[in-house]
């Protein structure tokens, strides 16, 4: 297929994802390791795709590898503790002109437009400004950290006006008292209470892995909290990944619908995240996105999206619009982020106290998981709920899997009388049963 045509079909499906965003806040944490990725360039052109697209952006800027390397040519020994980088008065000018520097260096590249580049008439606008109240985080078990602070609130009054007025605003990771005072603040602590007092819709964390692997080296594209919580326990985390992964469960914990794990390394990698199903990183949510549930009315478009190409193939019994809707109340959907990705129905026959298990479809990109046998347990519990004692099903090219989940093969006189009045001999479909 032409490239041109690739890229005419990545934006159709990612149509419904720029419906959805526009209008949302997100808070996107940039730490100083992405500043000086080769990759920022891109990163700050994918912003401004999504000021574009009409999504209000809230910054936040790290800069730890420009304050390590600051205290080190001066020969200062920086001193972390509890993952809190402890700042004593001498540092504490060290610290502020570190995070000036990435201040400045971001917002120059958010005022390009160049031409030939994604900044080509962008015009952004970037407000920053002393939004972030702090107070001193003290003395923690006899250590003194200095002006090493936490953040007390978030000017979120001052935020929404600059956002209402299509600013872009940028928050550093610096933080100020009421008594005058400037305050050291983890990155991560800005994000995550910004991204809460703000109640944004999602937190956008970049950092230099693409998300979190499990034991074998696989990338979890979603993980619930309580997966997340037990992650953090084991503490087999890198201390930035650590880090961040904490940052975006207390952020879901406390309300915000979504958190994101992206790399920096990889390049659009936030584009992919926010606009295809299949992601880039590791969401981090409080339930599934993806939804088992009663079908609706509503679902009948996308229904007949997924099964019209099995009932071409002759793998499943054609279906109109009109019979789908009339018998909308026997299925359930799989639904991924407003898309129906897998259904199945139920046909109950009560007098003979069975159940025909019907329409098992799951969309081809999102086969070899456990989508089918989600779909059957639901029918399955459904079954049970309506006191049926057992389930039977035909099929012409499935049968190895149903007899792998505890189906066995009958025969034609074991169905229903009045579904066997309805046998297509010309499918010649197996008959497969399983007691509940």
């Amino acid at each position: 297929m032409p490239e041109e045509f690739n890229h005419v079909d990545w934006f159709r499906h990612s149509s419904p994802y720029i419906n959805a965003h526009r209008g949302k806040t997100f808070v996107i944490l940039i730490p100083g390791e992405a500043v000086e990725s080769a990759h920022f360039s891109s990163i700050i052109h994918d912003l401004a795709l999504l000021d574009s697209l009409g999504i209000r952006l809230v910054l936040v800027q790290g800069a730890r590898p420009q304050i390590q390397r600051m205290l080190a040519n001066r020969h200062l020994v920086s001193r972390v503790e509890d993952d809190y980088r402890v700042t004593p008065q001498d540092q504490l000018l060290d610290v502020i002109q570190a995070s000036a520097a990435v201040r400045v260096q971001l917002e120059a590249r958010l005022s390009m437009g160049l031409s030939n580049t994604p900044m080509d008439g962008a015009r952004l606008k970037v407000c920053s400004g002393n939004y972030v109240i702090a107070r001193p985080l003290g003395v923690v078990d006899g250590i003194d950290y200095g002006h090493t602070g936490e953040v007390r609130r978030i000017d979120t009054e001052a935020i929404f006006r600059l956002l209402e007025d299509d600013n872009m605003v940028l928050l550093p990771h610096l933080g100020f008292s009421p008594t005058g005072e400037v305050f050291n603040l983890k990155s991560e602590d800005v994000a995550t209470q910004a991204a809460i007092q703000l109640k944004a819709d999602k937190l956008v964390i970049y950092a230099e892995e693409e998300g979190v692997f499990n034991s074998q080296g696989e990338l979890y594209s979603e993980l619930l909290t309580k997966d997340a919580e037990a992650i953090l326990k084991e503490k087999s985390l890198s201390t930035i990944t650590h880090a961040a992964l904490d940052a975006c469960v207390q952020a879901v914990r406390r309300g915000v619908p979504r958190a994101h794990l992206i790399s920096y390394n990889e390049n659009g990698g936030l584009l992919q995240e926010l606009f295809t199903r299949e992601g880039s990183g590791t969401m981090i949510d409080e339930d599934s996105y993806e939804k088992l549930r009663p079908a609706n009315i509503d679902d009948v478009g996308g229904m007949m999206a997924l099964l019209s190409p099995l009932e071409e193939k002759g793998i499943l019994v054609r279906r109109s619009r009109e019979l789908l809707e009339n018998e909308i109340d026997r299925f359930i959907v799989i639904e991924r982020d407003g898309a129906i990705v897998a259904c199945a129905a139920l046909y109950p026959f009560e007098q003979e106290n069975s159940g025909e298990l019907a329409c098992l479809a799951v969309a081809p990109d999102y086969r070899g998981s456990n989508r089918g046998e989600r779909l059957l347990k639901g029918i399955e519990q459904s079954a049970k709920t309506q006191h049926l004692s057992t389930l039977f099903l035909l099929t012409t090219r499935t049968a190895h899997w149903f007899i792998e989940r505890g189906f066995s093969e009958t025969t034609l006189a074991s169905l229903p009388t009045q579904k066997q009045a309805l046998y297509n001999y010309q499918r010649n479909s197996k008959i497969f049963s399983k007691a509940l």
